[in-house]
């Protein structure tokens, strides 16, 4: 069984290989072309192809004291039907970013997420197959993160037999190999790119060091349990969000604060001040803007917001 410091090393392996740190980026979100995986978020890079992301997003609204619930709450329908449109909606994108970089529960529902949708089953694969190096786990926890590990075990005892046949060892080391292959030799070029993983596993096979012990050097970066201790979440925002038109409409209370300030200036609100970036407050955005001698973009940032007395921090 292996300790804790064992498991987290292993886990900041594959945090090192999806979000290039140690303790893992909370707030990362990605569409990288051509994956399929489409957009990803949090620390090891959950996806919304995989309807992972959906659940975790999901886990976080339902947690006592979310603070950007009320913001991704309206996303969950989209999440859920894997939209493809996500990828490319910027409300969407500073929502997460500003949960995985300010708020703790976020923090807490990746953790725990993480731990019982991709730990445990690796955990429960790698002792299916009498795996009990820490190494050899974080390989499991690999492939059980980024795909495809039932494909890679079965070739690989197909070709070489099962650890109780041949050892743990040349197993997890045949294994790397058969993977490396496979993804070299992929059709999605994405998948090419990233050969480097069982390139980091094949050195620290090659150093001996099965049991994960620290220092551990992984692409240049250093876990030690020094590294291993989270960022402190600093909750300030140094600059305020944009705020426009888009869809689903951006609520809270950086809107209501804008459309407070509009009705203070006798623009008029069919739907009142309700916290709700509509048609309405996009129009009188655009009015006040050509009033004010400003771009008519409909977009609030710092020179709209001090055109209407609200203070840009």
């Amino acid at each position: 069984m292996l300790s804790n410091l064992q498991k987290r090393t292993a886990q900041a392996i594959i945090n090192i290989f999806e979000t290039s740190r140690v303790v893992g980026d909370y707030s990362l979100v990605v569409c990288a072309p051509g994956d399929p995986g489409g957009l990803t978020y949090g620390k090891s890079q959950t996806t919304i192809n995989s309807g992972n992301l959906y659940l975790l997003i999901k886990a976080y609204t339902e947690a006592d004291g979310a603070k950007f619930a009320d913001e991704l709450s309206p996303y969950l329908k989209s999440l859920k039907q894997q939209d493809r449109t996500l990828c490319d909606d910027r409300n969407l994108h500073r929502i997460l970013r500003q949960a995985g970089k300010q708020d703790d529960v976020m923090i807490d529902t990746q953790d725990a997420f993480f731990d019982r949708v991709y730990w445990t089953s690796a955990i429960n694969r790698a002792t299916s197959l009498g795996i009990e190096t820490a190494l050899g786990t974080a390989v499991v926890y690999e492939s059980t993160i980024h795909g495809s590990w039932g494909r890679m075990r079965d070739r690989t005892i197909e070709r070489y037999g099962r650890p109780s046949e041949i050892g743990e060892y040349p197993w997890i080391s045949n294994y790397i190999n058969v993977r490396r292959e496979w993804l070299a030799n992929h059709s999605i070029r994405i998948l090419n790119r990233t050969v480097y993983r069982m390139d980091a596993f094949r050195k620290i096979i090659d150093i001996g060091n099965w049991s994960l012990n620290l220092p551990l050097n992984v692409r240049s970066l250093i876990i030690s349990e020094e590294t291993l201790i989270p960022d402190i979440i600093v909750a300030p925002v140094v600059s305020r969000p944009l705020l426009f038109l888009t869809e689903p409409y951006m609520r809270g209370g950086d809107v209501r604060e804008v459309q407070q300030a509009l009705v203070d200036r006798g623009f008029y609100l069919e739907d009142g001040i309700d916290s709700v970036f509509g048609p309405q407050t996009d129009a009188a955005i655009k009015k006040f803007q050509q009033q004010n001698g400003l771009v008519v973009d409909g977009i609030v940032g710092s020179a709209t917001r001090s055109a209407l007395g609200i203070d840009n921090d």
